[in-house]
């Protein structure tokens, strides 16, 4: 992921999921560990399109939802994948049998965090480290047939936010997968999503 899209899910973490609007550049830089520049970077176009208001010592999320799907429209999943191949198992055998350190995405993260699922799903999204893919492959080998496994290339700081996705990157995940469940996923995320807004 591209270092703006760490300072959009750090914002939209804050705001959805700890309820905290109000934020400072500083505090996101420091914990990103990402330069006061690129923060600026990242919240102009937020500030353009009226998503932050911007004061001197502080920002505040106006609208969230602004945030979000100008994220989505700009999130490439498929730049990501480090890894992909065919397991003939059902898909939460899949799941079960992952390594302790990945953090799910997509469906799966959707799944362990409301114990529900809007429509069936064949396809595992994790992501892992590059020194733990080799423990997948060994797990999960190569294969021609397509895919129903994806690994994508996890950053040093996802981990902080627990065993899935924030709630924000399952949102611009699933927004950018072209099955055609995604979208019934999509939907009802959008909806518990609002509700929290």
């Amino acid at each position: 992921m591209k270092k703006i899209e760490l300072v959009y899910r750090e914002i939209l973490y804050q705001s959805l999921e700890k309820k905290n609007n109000k934020m400072t550049q500083l505090a996101i830089a420091s914990k990103l560990n990402i330069s006061l520049s690129t923060i600026n970077h990242a919240l102009k176009p937020l500030r353009a399109m009226g998503a932050i208001d911007v004061k001197l010592k502080n920002f505040t999320v106006v609208d969230g939802k602004k945030i979000l799907y100008y994220w989505a429209s700009l999130r490439n999943i498929n730049k990501d994948i480090i890894y992909r191949t065919r397991v003939d198992k059902p898909v939460q055998k899949i799941e079960s049998e992952m390594p302790a350190d990945v953090v799910y995405g997509a469906f799966t993260a959707y799944k362990f965090k409301f114990k529900d699922v809007p429509a069936d799903y064949s396809e595992a999204y994790v992501y892992s480290s590059d020194e733990m893919v080799d423990d997948i492959k060994k797990r999960f080998p190569e294969s021609k047939n397509v895919p129903n496994l994806f690994v994508l290339k996890k950053d040093s700081l996802m981990q902080e936010y627990g065993k899935t996705t924030t709630l924000a990157q399952t949102f611009v995940d699933l927004w950018n997968l072209k099955e055609w469940y995604a979208k019934e996923f999509l939907m009802a995320l959008e909806k518990k999503i609002e509700k929290i807004m």
